[in-house]
């Protein structure tokens, strides 16, 4: 899922960097926690690795994509991949509050994938609710949709705004594909909570913490996924259908109240080594990053330029470069 700060691109250098700072080369006993989870990529990485990894998310879809990735192990059922793809189409909420032609006038999807993706979603909360599947297989099914239904979104990557046009992969009729399951690995645990009220509650060897860089909220940009995953039929308003997100507003995409949480966190977290995802134009300063980290252990940091997410034209961007620089602060409690 091309998804904003996602880590994957990064992976080698934070899986190496870690190894490198703890000495920790295998990850059987050991507690990896990434509480700012979004896809999950990062908690997926240490999961194959070994390590009972702690997911945290304040969006729910999140939740639902590392429910699945982090706490399935086995391999699960693929039976109703079939029924599913080749269920009837229905008029439910995404298409006809976000598909043309219901006349929403909004273009998010076509009719038929808008059609598609409320049949599928309603007919998983029913055999969900009858007993008729499991929790595991719920998830597993429902991350799926979420992952198959981004791939033929009409958006520029993210869902703040629909294209005019339909893009090529938006023609696309919408067909489930089923996520990968992480076999033989540690069991986790998975939550949706505000991080700074779960930090208290658990422990471990290593902390991983990516936190949005800047004011642009997860919850706006991608709250049509929010709306699949949680099938709720919100309140919606707006151009582009927004439901209420007031609740899941991310206290680190304000310079008001970002340090401050920013060093509850570090205060309180029983790990012993913990790592800071962050950028060169974020909210918080280098300096005040170090400085906060430094008054709890010792204090290192290491760096990598990647290119950054793009969702809009360059033109209409305050930062043009097309690289940034990623530094992951490291520290030892």
């Amino acid at each position: 899922m091309n998804y904003i700060g996602s880590k994957y691109s990064l992976l080698d250098f934070l899986s190496n960097t870690i190894e490198e700072v703890t000495k920790i080369r295998s990850g059987e006993n050991r507690t990896f926690a990434d509480l700012f989870a979004g896809t999950g990529v990062v908690g997926a990485r240490f999961k194959q690795k070994g390590y009972k990894v702690i997911s945290n998310d304040m969006q729910y879809y999140s939740y639902v994509l590392n429910k699945h990735a982090i706490e399935n192990n086995q391999k699960l059922n693929i039976d109703l991949l079939e029924w599913l793809n080749n269920i009837e189409e229905t008029e439910g909420f995404i298409y006809k509050n976000y598909c043309p032609g219901s006349g929403s006038e909004r273009n998010y999807f076509t009719d038929y994938n808008g059609k598609k993706c409320d049949a599928i979603r309603i007919e998983l909360e029913r055999l969900y609710q009858n007993n008729e599947i499991d929790q595991s297989i719920y998830y597993y099914y429902l991350a799926s949709l979420l992952n198959s239904i981004d791939k033929v979104a009409n958006t520029a990557s993210v869902y703040g705004a629909f294209l005019k046009q339909l893009k090529k992969s938006a023609i696309k009729d919408l067909e489930l594909e089923l996520v990968p399951v992480i076999e033989g690995a540690v069991s986790g645990r998975v939550y949706n909570k505000n991080i700074n009220d779960l930090i208290s509650e658990i422990k471990g060897e290593i902390l991983y913490l990516d936190p949005p860089y800047n004011e642009r909220q997860y919850c706006s940009n991608y709250h049509l996924l929010e709306t699949i995953a949680r099938y709720d039929a919100p309140i919606i308003k707006g151009k582009t259908g927004l439901r209420e997100y007031a609740k899941q507003k991310s206290l680190y995409c304000s310079k008001k109240t970002a340090v401050q949480n920013f060093e509850d966190i570090i205060c309180k977290a029983n790990f012993k080594y913990i790592f800071l995802s962050y950028n060169n134009e974020g909210l918080m300063s280098l300096e005040t990053i170090q400085k906060i980290m430094s008054k709890y252990g010792r204090y290192d940091i290491f760096t990598t330029e990647y290119r950054r997410f793009k969702a809009d034209k360059t033109e209409n961007r305050n930062y043009k470069a097309n690289a940034t620089v990623e530094y992951l602060h490291c520290l030892t409690k």
